[in-house]
């Protein structure tokens, strides 16, 4: 499950994950969160109805979306429940309850599941 945390500070990372779930609604979430990422920082608006075009999203819709924020509700949620788990760093994951602070190799979440599936807590020493 992916939550959403937009840098206060950050030109347009609130319009970028309102994008990302208004492609969400169209069946394109992960296409568009690796388009970002791949293109960021260039997210103006303009940039990510390009991206929603390149997805064959319906423009209308996303456009709509993005204009009106439909989506603010469930990205101010989101970042009442980071604020409330204490987390200000991006990307931050939580694996069975553990808890792993900014962008690591695939290899060592692949570690912590399989150290996890041995058993409750067997992999709660690797941070």
């Amino acid at each position: 499950m992916v939550k959403h945390l937009p840098y206060r500070y950050r030109d347009f990372s609130r319009i970028a994950a309102e994008a990302t779930l208004a492609a969400r609604d169209q069946g394109k979430f992960r296409e568009m969160h690796a388009l970002l990422l791949e293109r960021s920082p260039a997210l103006s608006r303009e940039s990510l109805i390009a991206c929603a075009k390149e997805l064959s999203l319906d423009i209308p819709r996303f456009t709509k979306d993005l204009d009106t924020m439909s989506h603010q509700k469930e990205i101010d949620r989101d970042g009442k429940l980071a604020e409330g788990l204490d987390l200000y760093t991006t990307p931050t994951l939580f694996i069975n309850g553990i808890k792993f602070v900014g962008d690591r190799p695939f290899e060592v979440y692949q570690e912590a599941i399989e150290q996890e599936l041995k058993g409750p807590g067997a992999g709660r020493t690797k941070k």
